[in-house]
């Protein structure tokens, strides 16, 4: 699996419109007197249109390739992937501020006192 800015940005500017389509075209079955399980999954696809938008911000964010995230942009000669420590050593946690609205990203940053950062090879 792989990625690419061009992909991720296309992915970004259908996601608003896959939106809209849901929240017009929706139909939850059931009564509010109920627990309603048909409410709780359209409930959950809302939240996953919203996850999604997160995941490709992080994504286009990040200029490396580390472990799964292979970034097709960054890699070594080899394709293996390529990290970049200076920059992106850090866990990100990323908050929804509304639709249409950018997320903020708040950072900790990684701190290695027992292993070395290196570089993966996975052939």
């Amino acid at each position: 699996m792989a990625r690419e800015e061009a992909g991720l940005l296309k992915a970004k500017e259908l996601i608003p419109a896959l939106r809209q389509e849901f929240w017009k075209n929706v139909h939850v079955p059931g009564s509010a007197a109920d627990l309603n399980q048909s409410l709780e999954k359209a409930n959950r696809v809302a939240d996953y249109l919203e996850f999604a938008e997160l995941m490709i911000e992080d994504a286009l964010s990040r200029k490396e390739s580390c472990g799964c995230h292979f970034n097709v942009a960054y890699q070594t000669e080899d394709h293996e992937a390529k990290r970049n420590d200076e920059i992106s050593c850090y866990v990100a946690a990323w908050e929804f501020t509304g639709v249409g609205k950018p997320p903020t990203l708040h950072k900790e940053p990684l701190v290695f006192e027992n292993v070395a950062l290196a570089q993966r090879s996975y052939k």
